[in-house]
């Protein structure tokens, strides 16, 4: 898009984690919008020291009142990674969605921003082949129906990394020694996982190298002695470990310490893009990896069958809306008040043991447990079920399969 052919801006907001990519973006915004910019740094619990984005904005020339750093861990950790989780949401089969989970709340908090500064449009960082773009803006959208997003991934006319870094150098934007080359991998992060991609990941037949690794020491080099924990539930949420009460954030930081210790929460996978790809990511959720089996655990005694199995049902269909950022849409907030209420009665311990990446839930207790022991135990029980009403209830079952046997038989079929 050519500079005559871009709508004007006066103030963007700019996703900005003070790299050199989104440095870059910075710039470029001034010098070919001439807009003022406004920069939106976002601590999810990356692990990053993020006053380092500040002064580099501030040397980029952002005035001090336009430099936004947002500590949204709790946030982040309560009303996104919380509900996701009571769903036991995972996308085609494995993955935890860490990185998808993270964009409604960038998006959510960028449109905060831009309507506190009146900004008129936002800005992020994501490329065009990726999923990002996609859940940046359909957030977005969602908020804010008539803001102008830029997407200079899609803009500009930079052809290369030799390019940009060219740009970087003529417009005075340092340059770290490592950046000159091709990084090995790009990495994602946040409280609740670390993706990387890309590079020396590419090729889905090699094994990826231990250094990608992260979040994890590898199961191999874990402790030979199981470490067991009890995790509290509250209506589906976990809130303490071992008797002690956490905050949200606190308390899936605690996890991620003990997955990181024992091996756990490694993911590496060939995924279906929403934009038509596939791609090769290895992930790591050592926290969250805990919590999805010891949320299994607790509902096992404490969800009626009929609610379980439901719930399985329709997660795929939310895992997608979640993976394809739909966030904001009103069928994601459909399911989430049927999955909340749902939740009502899950409430209870769970004991999970640790041990060389695995996660095994070894007991479950609940004030509003469906489990009956006299129910189900060989021995006579107290309840009154009748061995012999199974008989009954087998050939009422089996009547339309006798049917259709009486026929295939009768017809040859």
């Amino acid at each position: 898009m050519t500079a005559a052919a871009r709508p004007p801006v006066k103030k963007v907001v700019l996703a900005y984690s003070g790299g050199l990519d989104t440095s870059i973006i910075l710039k470029w915004l001034q010098t070919e919008y001439g807009a003022e910019v406004v920069t939106f740094t976002a601590d999810l619990g990356q692990g990053e020291e993020l006053e380092p984005a500040r002064k580099k904005a501030l040397l980029l020339g952002i005035k001090p009142e336009n430099i936004f750093i947002e500590d949204l861990r709790e946030e982040f950790v309560r009303d996104f990674v919380f509900p996701m989780f009571r769903a036991n949401t995972v996308y085609e089969g494995q993955y935890l969605l860490g990185t998808s989970i993270a964009r409604p709340l960038i998006a959510k908090t960028q449109i905060d921003i831009a309507r506190k500064v009146g900004a008129d449009a936002v800005c992020h960082g994501a490329t065009g082949k990726g999923n990002d773009q996609v859940r940046f803006e359909l957030g977005y959208y969602a908020l804010e129906p008539d803001i102008h997003v830029i997407a200079p991934w899609r803009e500009w006319d930079f052809k290369s990394r030799e390019a940009l870094l060219a740009f970087a150098e003529a417009h005075q934007i340092p340059i770290a020694k490592d950046k000159r080359g091709d990084a090995p991998f790009s990495v994602d992060a946040n409280l609740l996982h670390s993706s990387s991609e890309g590079k020396v990941l590419e090729d889905p037949a090699v094994e990826a190298p231990e250094f990608v690794h992260m979040r994890t020491i590898s199961p191999e080099d874990a402790p030979d002695k199981a470490t067991v924990i009890a995790i509290d539930y509250e209506r589906g949420d976990p809130v303490a470990i071992d008797g002690e009460r956490l905050s949200p954030a606190a308390l899936l930081t605690k996890l991620n310490q003990l997955g990181h210790d024992n091996g756990i929460g490694r993911l590496d996978l060939v995924e279906n893009r929403f934009v038509g790809m596939k791609s090769r990511g290895v992930y790591e959720t050592p926290g969250g990896t805990i919590m999805l089996a010891a949320h299994r655990g607790i509902e096992s005694i404490t969800l009626d069958r009929g609610a379980m199995h439901l719930k399985d049902e329709l997660m795929p269909r939310y895992a997608g809306l979640i993976y394809n950022g739909f966030w904001f849409a009103p069928e994601r907030e459909m399911l989430q008040a049927m999955i909340d209420k749902s939740q009502e009665a899950v409430t209870g311990q769970v004991r999970v043991k640790l041990y060389k990446g695995n996660v095994t839930v070894i007991g479950r207790t609940s004030p509003y447990s469906l489990y009956d022991q006299d129910l189900v135990t060989f021995e006579e029980g107290k309840v009154a079920y009748d061995q012999r009403d199974a008989a009954g209830f087998i050939k009422l079952n089996a009547l339309r399969l006798r049917v259709l046997a009486n026929r295939n038989r009768r017809d040859g079929v």
